[in-house]
C-alpha cells in the first residue's frame, strides 16, 4: 500500500482512538469532532488512493465523497451519517454553537456516532 495512504489511514485511526477516549471521558463535544476528523482522513487515504495527488485542504466531507467517486457506493444510511457529522467539524469550535450541541451530544447520540464511524472506518478500509 501506498505510503500516503497508509499516513492518512494512521491519522484516522489516531483520532478515532481520541474519539474514544473522549467518549470515556465524557467530553461529548470532541467525540463528535474526532469522529469527523477521522472519517475525513479515511476519505482523504481513499482519495490518495485513487488518484496521483494529495486532496485539496477541506473538512467538508460531502466534497470528498464526490471528488473521489465514493458517493455512488454510500447506501443512504451511510450519506445520512456523513451529513449528520459534516457540522461537528465547525460547530464544535465556537462557543456559540457548543451549548446547543451538547445537548444534542448525550452519552446514548455519541456511542451511535462511535459505532457508525466505526463501521464507516472499516467500510472504507476494504476498499482500500
Amino acid at each position: 500500500m501506498n505510503k500516503k495512504v497508509i499516513y492518512w489511514i494512521d491519522l484516522a485511526d489516531y483520532d478515532f482512538n481520541t474519539a474514544k477516549a473522549m467518549l470515556k471521558s465524557r467530553r461529548y463535544l470532541y467525540v463528535g469532532f474526532m469522529c469527523h476528523q477521522a472519517v475525513e482522513k479515511i476519505l482523504k487515504a481513499y482519495f490518495v488512493s485513487t488518484s496521483d495527488s494529495q486532496p485539496e485542504y477541506t473538512h467538508r466531507l460531502t466534497y470528498l465523497t464526490e471528488s473521489t467517486g465514493i458517493e455512488d457506493l454510500l447506501s443512504d444510511e451511510q450519506k445520512d451519517f456523513l451529513d449528520e457529522l459534516e457540522p461537528l467539524n465547525i460547530e464544535a469550535r465556537y462557543p456559540t454553537y457548543k451549548e446547543k450541541l451538547l445537548r444534542k451530544l448525550t452519552d446514548k447520540k455519541c456511542k451511535e456516532i462511535i459505532m457508525k464511524t466505526e463501521e464507516f472506518l472499516l467500510w472504507i478500509k476494504e476498499k482500500l
